[in-house]
């Protein structure tokens, strides 16, 4: 499903070169759901944005379902990630001006679904991470733990084959978290969506499949 092949990502800060991904080669097969875990800056996130196409690698490649999606014009590499990835954010990337509501529908309007089965879907989604009496309010009205639960609904309104989550539960409580984690189980195990989550959180971590710790932007434990 996805293929990471010596993937390196570096950044100029000032006079330094800073190298967040080291030479990373990973597989995510279909059906997986994969935990990476790491102290913070180790790179976790970083792969995460450049598996999904949002964040151009130095050198290497990256396959998704046999595409190379940095090979793509940007406009189709776009149109790739509306149809096979959904993002849930660690930092929400809510648009302040809409509704809970309106905020999870905006993905179903970008892939032109009808007005009322994309109303439909987002009621459903933003239910399912137990936010049906919230639909109507805007971010800042919102906690931050509601606003990560909009941002999770968003996810997965469009039922995509790739799901990949930044700290999903970094913002919630507990009860909360374990019912975010138990969503994204059900989706793995009940829909086979392919499922990578970044995450601190050792029992979060846990509960995935499969486990890989990144220290200094290289993968240094697999757990199967």
């Amino acid at each position: 499903m996805i293929e990471i092949k010596n993937v390196t990502k570096s950044y100029e800060m000032g006079d330094e070169n800073v190298l967040a991904l080291d030479g990373v080669t990973l597989t995510v097969e279909e059906g997986d759901f994969l935990a990476v875990t790491g102290p913070s800056g180790s790179g976790k996130s970083t792969l995460l944005f450049t598996m999904g196409g949002l964040l151009t690698p130095t050198k290497g490649a990256v396959s998704v379902r046999d595409t190379d999606i940095y090979g793509l014009h940007p406009r189709e590499r776009a149109q790739f990630r509306r149809e096979n990835i959904g993002f849930i954010f660690q930092t929400f990337e809510l648009l302040p001006y809409l509704t809970a509501l309106e905020n999870v529908m905006l993905p179903l309007s970008i892939a032109g679904i009808d007005s009322v089965e994309q109303r439909e879907r987002a009621l459903e989604g933003l239910s399912r991470v137990g936010l049906a009496k919230r639909v109507g309010h805007k971010p800042l009205e919102l906690s931050g733990g509601e606003q990560q639960r909009v941002s999770i609904a968003r996810g997965i309104v469009n039922e995509p084959d790739i799901l990949l989550a930044d700290e999903p539960t970094g913002n919630l409580d507990r009860k909360t978290g374990d019912g975010i984690i138990d969503l994204l189980r059900g989706l793995n195990e009940r829909d086979g969506q392919t499922i990578v989550i970044v995450t601190h959180d050792t029992s979060t971590a846990e509960e995935a499949n499969r486990v890989i710790n990144m220290i200094d932007g290289r993968v240094v434990t697999r757990t199967e």
